[in-house]
């Protein structure tokens, strides 16, 4: 009775964090800017609609929702985005603070993806290093209420 689990070690998710990045190096806030500034990096927003409405988003991030994430980057998928180009692709996963990017960009890793990583401390590192962020426009959800016109 309940043996589905046998062998499997069971962690906290610190303990998890943990391991998963132990995996690959992870990138700071300015580096990522470069890298995508010189075209060496893809930055994918992960982040839900409400953050990115309430925070705004990183000019020239590709936004993916999480849930979709690995059916959009996979190269070899038949629902990828056209960024998908290759395994070599260096994906840089953002999302609000810096840890389910790190189980993200782990995923990616099982896909083939050896060169993803993930954005310490997430968008609100990007965020505090005054690097640019932009509101989102012609938000369609919410009430609207709060906001002036810009």
């Amino acid at each position: 009775m309940g043996t589905d689990n046998v062998g499997v070690e069971a962690m906290g998710i610190d303990a998890l964090l943990e391991r998963v990045r132990a995996g690959y190096e992870r990138i700071g806030p300015g580096d990522a800017h470069e890298a995508a500034r010189a075209g060496e990096a893809l930055l994918v927003d992960i982040r839900y609609a409400a953050l990115r409405e309430r925070d705004g988003l990183i000019p020239g991030a590709l936004v993916v929702e999480r849930n979709e994430l690995e059916w959009r980057l996979d190269p070899q998928g038949s629902h990828r985005l056209p960024e998908a180009t290759g395994h070599d692709l260096r994906v840089v996963v953002i999302c609000n603070e810096g840890y389910a990017s790190s189980l993200a960009a782990e995923s990616l890793h099982r896909l083939g993806l050896h060169r993803a990583t993930d954005l310490v401390d997430g968008f609100q590192a990007w965020r505090a290093a005054g690097l640019p962020v932009v509101p989102v426009s012609g938000s369609s959800s919410g009430s609207g209420a709060g906001s002036g016109s810009g």
